[in-house]
């Protein structure tokens, strides 16, 4: 077992731990863009989470679900974004 490899596992430990806290942000959260934000951040924890088995295995193919899964969460971050302007719209 590599230096290389015991590092992988406590970064893949680390992003874990990180998901559990923010899941726990996800209920707890006071607010709507509280929540959205944590689930953002879930999703982001998954991305890396996904970058390091693909290091760890060796199959590269797995580098493709974290690029699509990138661009869906960043469509879902949009999509909020645009939502809450149009329903935060100052009155005239």
């Amino acid at each position: 077992m590599s230096w290389f490899y015991i590092v992988l596992l406590f970064a893949l430990i680390l992003l874990s731990f990180a998901g559990v806290l923010v899941f726990i942000r996800i209920i707890l959260g006071p607010s709507l863009p509280d929540r959205v934000i944590a689930f953002d951040l879930i999703g982001t924890i998954t991305i890396g989470m996904i970058a390091l088995y693909s290091l760890i295995t060796g199959v590269t193919s797995y580098l493709d679900a974290a690029i699509i899964l990138s661009l869906i969460l960043f469509l879902g971050a949009v999509a909020f974004a645009y939502y809450m302007r149009r329903s935060h719209k100052p009155k005239k």
